[in-house]
C-alpha cells in the first residue's frame, strides 16, 4: 500500500470482531514496528500482548478497578486543554457521541462509552507498551514512535488498532496484573484484532489541522 494512502486510511477502531489475529500476523506486525528509530538506538519499549481468554480476564480486572479506584498514571497527564487543543478535543468527542446518538446532556451514556476503553472496545488482543524508566522522557518519546508505526504496520496487514491513553491511567493496576518490573513505565495500550464496520462507532472519522497551521519553515 502506498505510504500516504496507508497513513491516511488509518484509524481508530471502537468496535471488533471476535476472531484472533494469527499468531504469525501478530509476530510480522510487531516485527515491522520493531524497526522504529530510537534514542542511540536504546529501543526502550517492551510491549505485553495478550490473545485468547487472557485479554477478557485482563479486560474484565480493569473494568472493576477502574470503577472504583482513583487515576494513578506512571507519566504526567496533560494539565488541560485550551484554545486550538481544546477546540480539537471537543469536535474529535462530539464526533465519536454523534455516531452512537449519544446526546450532550446524556451523562451516563458518555460515562458508559468511556468505560469500554478499559474493555479494549471488545478487541480480542491488546498490548501494554511500557519503557524503561532510566530512559525519561526521551524514553517514552521513541516509545511514541513505536506505537505510531506498531498502528501503521497493523493497517498494512489488515488489522485495525486504537491506542488508548486511558490505560495508563491505571498504570498501578496493569504493573500489578502484568507483574512488571518497577523499572518498566506504561506508556500506553493498542488494542486490536478486526474491525466490526457494521458497528455505527466505526463510521466516523477525526479530522486533522491544515499542514499551515502546525508547521513554520524558516528561511533567509
Amino acid at each position: 500500500m502506498d505510504f500516504r494512502k496507508l497513513v491516511s486510511e488509518r484509524w481508530s477502531c471502537r468496535a471488533y470482531l471476535p476472531d484472533q489475529v494469527s499468531d504469525d500476523v501478530m509476530r510480522d506486525m510487531f516485527e515491522i514496528a520493531q524497526r522504529t528509530a530510537s534514542w542511540c538506538n536504546t529501543q526502550p519499549w517492551q510491549a505485553h500482548v495478550t490473545k485468547g481468554e487472557a485479554t477478557r480476564r485482563f479486560a474484565k480486572s480493569l473494568t472493576e478497578h477502574a470503577k472504583t479506584h482513583e487515576e494513578a498514571p506512571d507519566l504526567g497527564m496533560p494539565n488541560g486543554y485550551h484554545g486550538v487543543y481544546k477546540d480539537r478535543r471537543r469536535a474529535a468527542g462530539y464526533a465519536l457521541y454523534a455516531s452512537l446518538d449519544i446526546k450532550k446532556e446524556d451523562w451516563d451514556a458518555r460515562v458508559a462509552q468511556r468505560m469500554k476503553n478499559f474493555d479494549f472496545f471488545g478487541a480480542p488482543h491488546v498490548a501494554i507498551v511500557t519503557t524503561d524508566r532510566e530512559q525519561g522522557t526521551y524514553g517514552a518519546i521513541d516509545c511514541g514512535g513505536y506505537v505510531a508505526n506498531l498502528l501503521l504496520a497493523a493497517r498494512s496487514l489488515g488489522i485495525a488498532t486504537i491506542p488508548q491513553a486511558a490505560i495508563a491511567m491505571h498504570a498501578d493496576h496493569v504493573r500489578e496484573y502484568l507483574d512488571l518490573p518497577d523499572d518498566r513505565l506504561v506508556v500506553c495500550a493498542v488494542s486490536f484484532g478486526y474491525a466490526d464496520m457494521e458497528h455505527p462507532v466505526n463510521r466516523f472519522r477525526t479530522e486533522r489541522a491544515a499542514v499551515d497551521d502546525t508547521v513554520f519553515v524558516v528561511g533567509d
